[in-house]
């Protein structure tokens, strides 16, 4: 087995043990939304898609939202810590260490973006957020806390963005009723 199908098994293979049960198709959505806007990503995008939340699988290194000030800081915590898990995989898959250190930095960056390809990984994370998680995140969090979820979230998109995830509807109605009051909101500010 190549390195890159390795590292993609193992990906997998974490994942599926999360916690966190919409973990494993979050996934494979925001690898199915950047082939969306990117046809040719390469592969560092796509294991950085796979691979961009993996730190919540790994219990023993799981980054807490209490432990931050910020919701800022706390989703950069988990970014560099799932950048470091997947290093260590790429590492036991004998990646190279340019295929390594690429996928790495665009890990460290996938919250927040920085670059083209950077961004291009935050889009279709944000997006599969909305698409496949959403949805999960209400059930265990109630309304306040998706709301403000949501609403960061939303915030960083850009308008293109924003158009698909006000098409997305959603089976339970509550939540599909108070996330069209969001954006309604959201855009009468």
């Amino acid at each position: 087995m190549n390195s890159v199908a390795c590292v993609k098994k193992k990906i997998e293979e974490v994942i599926v043990s999360s916690a966190v049960s919409e973990d494993p198709v979050h996934s494979k959505n925001t690898l199915k939304w950047l082939l969306k806007f990117d046809p040719d990503a390469d592969e560092a995008l796509q294991i950085a898609a796979l691979g961009h939340d993996i730190e919540r699988a790994v219990e023993e290194r799981k980054v807490r939202r209490k432990d931050y000030e910020s919701y800022d800081e706390f989703k950069k915590a988990h970014a560099l810590k799932s950048a470091e898990i997947l290093r260590e995989i790429m590492d036991e898959c004998r990646s190279s260490r340019k295929l390594t250190e690429d996928v790495y930095n665009l890990i460290c960056l996938h919250e927040r973006g920085g670059h083209n390809r950077a961004n291009l990984l935050r889009d279709a994370d944000s997006i599969s957020f909305f698409d496949v998680n959403l949805s999960f995140y209400f059930t265990r969090n109630g309304v306040e806390e998706t709301k403000e979820r949501y609403l960061w979230g939303y915030r960083k998109l850009s308008d293109s963005l924003k158009a698909i995830v006000a098409d997305f509807n959603y089976e339970d109605k509550e939540l599909d009723s108070l996330v069209k009051s969001w954006i309604a909101d959201f855009n009468s500010t």
